[in-house]
């Protein structure tokens, strides 16, 4: 009977579809874990085809392949540890989310997901089967147990792995992020320990994959639910940790602690991580924004130097009369503290040209927001050009505030290919920008220090499409905007809700309204980053014609 069980965990950043490319960083990760003795190797949930797959797997083609890859790296580790890797499985008509279990370059288990998740951005009843809850399996003498994601939320597997022998257990993951998930998901893993008195070992996936992120931040607890060991969140990492036979059952001897982000550092990193990785996994490495000399663009420019490098990042002013010089300024100073390109391109010409083409149609009446989205959709226009020529990725920079209200132009500014900020509202744009000038990493390929000029943090906000406009003159001070869209967003909140709360019910009236009508326009936006647990698209989900309207 061992004594000592050595487990390697492998978490790694996967790619969908990339299954020649999954399988080569299994196998890398195997000649670690085989370098360092260790009796298995363990990595997250759906990995040979990357997670999520969406509609994807439903293909019969690609779940095939996905299969034939898994056989193919599964048989060829034949001297070494054991391994464990996620992957679907077609039985029957049937298609399972499974993990698979090879020793000696057998298959000697296919644990299949028994709970699937249907909240929130999950659609796996769409996808999936539900499967039995397995028992546990043995590797190198010891039963190892292995709920799959969800499956460790309820305590029904994990309890009837350890009625049935299991020894530790091994949970795969896909766990997407949102604020403060790290605590919530650390919460449920401490009640599987509690429950089974079992070591327990969370294996996570790491990286971007469209606008959803994966942050690691894998870890092993000790029954009692003593951390023992924990990876680093939103980075790449391979842990060896060795378990020892006790009188009391299986231990983790302590290993790697890395300390875990604040809240702040936590959304930070996932922005970047998301743009980051959407453009690597598309094949883009360089950005082209536009550069107003407000926060939303600096803030924005400033994650694409930290994903990218400065000097990959295209920063373009397209200023017009309405344009202030300091604006212009501030672009200015943005741009070379970051260390970017800043290029500029006057619009007037081309301005007074659609309104010379539109004048005989206009004629008699009054400039209005038509002539405003013109500019915005002329901007547009340019950047694409840019980006169409040199194969830059076009960013917009539209906050969640402005998204949610509308406070944004179809075909203008809302023209992009990837938006980072835009589960972000817009009080948090800014004190992300006081975070970011006094913060900086090593994960962080931008310059350090206040790369974000105090004047562009402090003064108000404006889309600078007429003279002396500023976002106050059409919406509510962002402080009341944001409580507002909290409570209409994230909390489901009535307009009486609201109101008891204090505020103004014309004003609640009014962002409802802009809320709903808007729907059509988030539809079309660019995919960004989900940082909440109620980002636009992925997790609330409104039909486009709605005349409901609340109450009072």
């Amino acid at each position: 009977m061992t004594d000592r069980f050595r487990l390697t965990i492998g978490q790694l950043n996967a790619t969908v579809g990339d299954l020649e490319g999954n399988a080569a960083k299994a196998r890398a990760a195997w000649d670690q874990a085989r370098a360092a003795g260790a009796d298995m190797l363990a990595l997250p949930e759906m990995f040979i085809t990357g997670y999520q797959t969406q509609d994807l797997v439903l293909k019969p083609a690609f779940t095939d392949q996905a299969v034939a890859a898994l056989m193919q790296l599964g048989t060829s580790l034949a001297d070494g540890p054991a391994i464990g890797i996620g992957g679907p499985w077609r039985d029957d008509g049937k298609l399972y989310n499974a993990w698979w279990v090879f020793r000696d370059g057998a298959l000697v288990a296919r644990v299949l997901k028994h709970h699937l998740p249907y909240q929130q951005l999950f659609d796996e009843l769409r996808l999936f089967q539900s499967g039995p809850i397995s028992g546990p399996y043995p590797v190198a003498g010891v039963r190892l147990g292995s709920p799959i994601c969800e499956d460790g939320w309820y305590p029904d597997v994990a309890e009837t792995l350890a009625e049935t022998g299991a020894e530790i257990l091994v949970v795969p993951n896909g766990s997407p992020y949102h604020r403060e998930k790290l605590d919530l998901r650390m919460g449920h893993m401490v009640g599987r320990v509690v429950e089974t008195g079992l070591p327990l070992v969370y294996v996570n996936l790491v990286g971007g994959q469209d606008d959803q992120l994966y942050d690691g931040a894998s870890f092993v607890l000790n029954p009692g639910g003593r951390k023992v060991v924990q990876l680093p969140a939103f980075q790449e990492a391979i842990a060896h940790v060795d378990f020892l036979r006790t009188d009391d059952g299986w231990r983790a001897e302590p290993g790697p602690m890395a300390p875990q982000p604040d809240a702040w550092e936590q959304d930070y990193f996932a922005m970047m991580l998301g743009l980051r990785d959407y453009l690597c996994k598309s094949g883009f490495s360089k950005v082209v924004l536009g550069m107003s000399g407000g926060i939303d663009s600096a803030l924005v420019a400033t994650i694409a130097a930290d994903a990218i490098g400065p000097e990959n990042v295209r920063c373009v002013m397209l200023p017009s009369e309405y344009t202030s010089q300091a604006s212009l300024d501030d672009a200015a100073d943005c741009a070379t503290r970051l260390g970017a390109r800043l290029d500029t391109v006057h619009i007037e010409g081309a301005r007074d040209a659609v309104g010379d083409a539109l004048a005989h149609l206009m004629e008699g009446t009054a400039p209005d927001i038509t002539e405003e989205n013109i500019q915005s959709r002329l901007r547009g226009v340019m950047l694409m050009a840019i980006s169409n020529k040199f194969n830059e990725m076009l960013l917009t920079t539209g906050n969640k505030s402005e998204v949610a209200v509308g406070y944004a132009t179809i075909y203008g500014d809302m023209a992009g290919g990837y938006n980072p900020i835009k589960d972000l509202y817009k009080t948090r744009v800014f004190e992300t920008c006081r975070w970011r000038n006094e913060n900086h990493r090593d994960w962080m390929l931008g310059r350090p220090g206040e790369v974000i000029p105090p004047r562009i943090i402090s003064k108000p906000p404006s889309a600078e499409l007429r003279p002396d406009q500023k976002d106050e003159d059409s919406l509510p001070p962002y402080e009341v905007l944001d409580a507002i869209l909290d409570g209409l967003v994230e909390k489901d909140l009535s307009l009486a809700d609201l109101i008891a709360q204090g505020f103004d019910a014309d004003t609640v009236r009014h962002v409802e309204r802009l809320l709903y009508v808007s729907e059509w326009k988030r539809y079309q936006a660019a995919p960004g980053p989900r940082i909440s647990t109620r980002a636009f698209w992925l997790d609330r989900r409104y039909p486009l014609v709605n005349r409901w309207r609340d109450r009072i």
